[in-house]
């Protein structure tokens, strides 16, 4: 990487992510030069106006995403309808001079693009979480929305079937009250970029068993990368 890193953080939500970025930042830039990162954070419902936003939502029984507005409110989008947009963002932002682009989700798919790396966040999460359920005798996974708890078991093929519960990183739910219904799993993942260090805490808290936070394996990267 050269000695100033340009770096674009894209959101399948609105932008600034003031709840994931700065956190990140902080452990992406740990121990080096100040000044060496320079980022930019572009999201795919940014200057959505209401009616916009209203059709990007998912319908019943289809496939989805739990995200956050500028407001701080929570939508939930059709997985559809955002990966399309999500393309074109990224097609869009791979002639601007990036070193990185990193995701912001863990659940997306996109098309190769031609300059820039692309660290997906799904990837890298779903590849630890298969390497370390490999030794688990029962593991917990922890993900934002209901409807979103039969899509992880159709998209993973593990030996033993994972206890999968929901907890929205962005509605106000109870995650340690959520986290209590894992008592017994050898380890947690927490599936979502959303969910932050306290929610880490939280979490830890209610269940003696190790916990890995999305965000953090995905930070850890970014950090080996530059």
């Amino acid at each position: 990487m050269p000695s100033k890193s340009k770096i674009a953080f894209v959101t399948i939500g609105q932008t600034p992510r003031v709840d994931v970025v700065p956190e990140m930042m902080a452990e992406i830039a740990v121990g080096l030069p100040e000044g060496c990162i320079e980022f930019r954070e572009f999201g795919v419902l940014d200057g959505m106006n209401a009616q916009e936003l209203d059709a990007m939502r998912a319908r019943d029984g289809e496939h989805s995403f739990a995200t956050r507005l500028k407001s701080g409110e929570e939508i939930v989008s059709s997985k559809a309808l955002t990966e399309e947009k999500l393309n074109l963002l990224l097609k869009k932002i791979d002639g601007e001079g990036f070193d990185l682009i990193v995701l912001l989700c863990t659940g997306t798919k996109i098309e190769p693009l031609e300059h820039t790396l692309v660290v997906e966040a799904q990837r890298i999460v779903d590849s630890t979480v298969e390497a370390l359920a490999a030794s688990a005798r029962k593991l917990g996974v922890i993900v934002p929305l209901e409807r979103q708890v039969k899509d992880f078991s159709e998209r993973h093929v593990f030996e033993g079937a994972p206890h999968i519960v929901s907890a929205s990183p962005y509605a106000g739910d109870d995650i340690a009250e959520r986290a209590r219904q894992l008592e017994g799993c050898d380890l947690i993942v927490m599936h979502c970029m959303g969910y932050s260090a306290g929610m880490l805490d939280a979490v830890r808290r209610a269940v003696d068993a190790p916990v890995l936070l999305s965000r953090r394996v995905v930070a850890g990267v970014v950090r080996q990368m530059i």
